[in-house]
């Protein structure tokens, strides 16, 4: 179907809101009249410039406190109308959007609210132009769509049809049974349809609906259902995003229009009307890669924790340490930056590579090109928002080239027994403005299920944690932001390792040198008072650091090595009904973090 966006939805001037929803593949736009009266360009420039990028003008809006009025009142809205609809034929837009009044002189009359809408619909038609009619949530006198179709009904007027917007239906608590109603309504009566989602929040509906929508599929609200009732009716018009979001508004326009586009494609797929690749779910972590300009420190941290450096890449400056199952490479290639140790690539095995990447294509992930030497294994990789790097890599024993065929083994150097035996989650720090998409691609393109966003206590703020995982729990990946711009670099990234034993561990690490993180005393009086420990284990966690979780499921020890560059190491002991991340510690940990060491 032919997809749209409202300019409001995106942030920077008109142009280029323009150029980012063209470029993100969108058919066309609304144009929310603020932006048009805060462009330099004129009316005639601004529809040659859609046209240019291929763009049609699907909704001029709003047009606000038209009907239900005092005589007097009505005939200085038909003025401003006249006016707005000549705008309109310069433009080359042929629909306007009417709110349902908020006005205090409005009267609670559905007569004269459609004999009004009829006449305006009489001008609009002189000028080529339809009304689409919408109940605001907050509307004074109409605020359901059921009332705002009666009224357009009433008014029997070619030219006057409805708009159903999702947030105004869904914030009001309408389900399955009052949606029904919509199959009541011709399609070619849905003049438009603006879609938004939402988290499900309890505030005033007008504050929910200015500051908190969201794209499809980052919210509560059960758009494939809402849509499927409006695509029964016949309904052919493009599907819209109506999103008011302050994130949004202040991020780069060109990543969240590419957003906003992905978020209409899962749509399509959700509701039946579109067919995408099929989702292919990681079954594990092939490797971590951290890039590096000066490895001396990380590899000195890896040694500790009881990885050995076992090959090396045939063509680039690329080590691979291992312990057990568990994997890290070491790439001091030129990408890599002065400032410190990141995570920059994420190698998952996955039954099927190719198809993972034609999924990930087919939602806008963009593909990373790669230089390959002859022999190298061909890895599909994308660019996940926050710019990491996923591979999708082949699994042991599967007929395609394997990555470890890349390297080349290095001679035997007894390495100590490992105390990591695989990667049990990874955290990944994203930017302020990312972090809706970031769970939205990563459920969407990796097919991984999502649990609820968690909010951690910083010293500094608050930290919002978001865990995306496949069903069994051998690819994890904690997704965390700050609450303000100047939060995307203070919290590092990190690399969780699954381990038997975490005290064995703890103590082999420290034993070769490693420096653990320094947990309060206090936090350890806490857990003496919230749970029974055997004689002794208590100690043992105070003296190594050691960090405790339980849930019904079972007990979840922890704890973590001092943070290099932008990576820190976890060494996790899970029991096997245990799922969680214990959020519950992070606040002792993120404070024990900001603490000099």
């Amino acid at each position: 179907m032919r997809t749209s966006i409202a300019t409001v939805s995106l942030s920077g001037s008109l142009t280029e809101k323009l150029t980012a929803a063209a470029r993100a593949g969108f058919d066309g736009v609304e144009i929310f009249e603020n932006d048009l009266l805060a462009s330099p360009l004129t009316p005639e420039e601004i529809r040659a410039r859609c046209a240019d990028l291929g763009l049609t003008i699907d909704l001029y809006q709003p047009m606000r406190d038209v009907e239900a009025v005092p005589e007097a009142d009505f005939g200085r809205n038909l003025r401003r109308a006249r006016h707005k609809f000549e705008l309109m034929n310069r433009l080359g837009a042929d629909t306007v959007l009417v709110c349902s009044s908020v006005s205090p002189h409005a009267v609670d009359d559905d007569s004269l609210a459609a004999g009004q809408l009829g006449r305006l619909a009489d001008l609009a038609r002189e000028f080529g132009i339809r009304v689409a009619y919408e109940a605001l949530a907050w509307g004074r006198h109409v605020n359901t769509h059921e009332h705002a179709w009666r009224i357009v009904e009433a008014a029997g007027h070619p030219a006057l049809g409805t708009c159903l917007d999702s947030f105004h239906i869904l914030s009001r608590g309408s389900g399955p049974k009052d949606l029904e109603g919509i199959a009541d309504i011709p399609g070619e009566k849905i003049f438009f349809l603006q879609l938004a989602d939402a988290p499900l929040l309890a505030m005033d509906v007008l504050q929910w609906s200015r500051h908190y929508r969201c794209f499809p599929g980052q919210g509560g609200f059960d758009l494939a259902n809402l849509l499927g009732h409006v695509l029964r009716t016949g309904y052919a018009g493009p599907l819209s995003l109506e999103v008011f979001n302050d994130v949004f508004r202040q991020a780069d326009a060109g990543p969240t229009a590419v957003d906003a586009h992905r978020s209409l494609l899962l749509l399509q797929e959700a509701a039946g009307v579109a067919e995408l690749p099929a989702p292919v779910v990681p079954t594990g972590v092939a490797f971590a890669e951290l890039l590096t300009a000066d490895a001396e420190p990380v590899t000195a941290v890896l040694a500790a924790l009881g990885f050995t450096r076992v090959a090396r890449h045939r063509g680039k400056p690329v080590d691979l340490w291992q312990s057990g199952r568990a994997r890290v490479l070491v790439n001091t290639g030129p990408a890599a930056r002065r400032d410190g140790t990141r995570l920059a690539a994420i190698g998952l095995e996955s039954p099927d590579p190719a198809a993972a990447a034609r999924r990930a294509e087919a939602l806008l992930a963009p593909a990373l090109p790669r230089h390959r030497d002859p022999g190298d294994a061909p890895l599909e990789a994308v660019s996940a928002p926050d710019g990491t790097e996923l591979f999708f890599c082949a699994t042991e024993g599967d007929q395609l080239p394997h990555w470890r065929a890349d390297f080349e083994d290095l001679p035997e150097h007894g390495a100590p027994a490992p105390s990591a035996v695989r990667v049990d989650h990874l955290a990944l720090t994203q930017p302020w403005h990312h972090f809706d998409e970031a769970a939205l691609f990563h459920r969407s393109v990796l097919g991984l299920d999502a649990e609820q966003s968690v909010d951690l206590a910083d010293p500094y703020g608050l930290l919002r944690s978001r865990a995306v995982s496949n069903a069994d729990g051998s690819v994890r990946i904690a997704l965390s932001v700050g609450a303000a711009p100047t939060d995307d670099t203070a919290h590092a990234q990190h690399i969780a390792l699954a381990t038997g034993d975490v005290v064995a561990a703890a103590r082999a690490f420290r034993a070769a040198g490693g420096r653990l993180l320094p947990v309060p005393a206090n936090y350890h009086d806490d857990l003496a008072a919230r749970y029974e420990f055997e004689a002794g284990e208590l100690q043992t966690y105070r003296d190594l650091g050691i960090l405790y979780d339980r849930d019904s499921g079972g007990a979840f020890r922890h704890c973590y090595t001092v943070t290099v560059g932008r990576v820190f190491f976890e060494l996790v002991q899970r029991d096997a009904g245990y799922r969680g991340y214990g959020a519950a510690n992070a606040p002792v940990r993120l404070a024990a973090q900001h603490a000099p060491h």
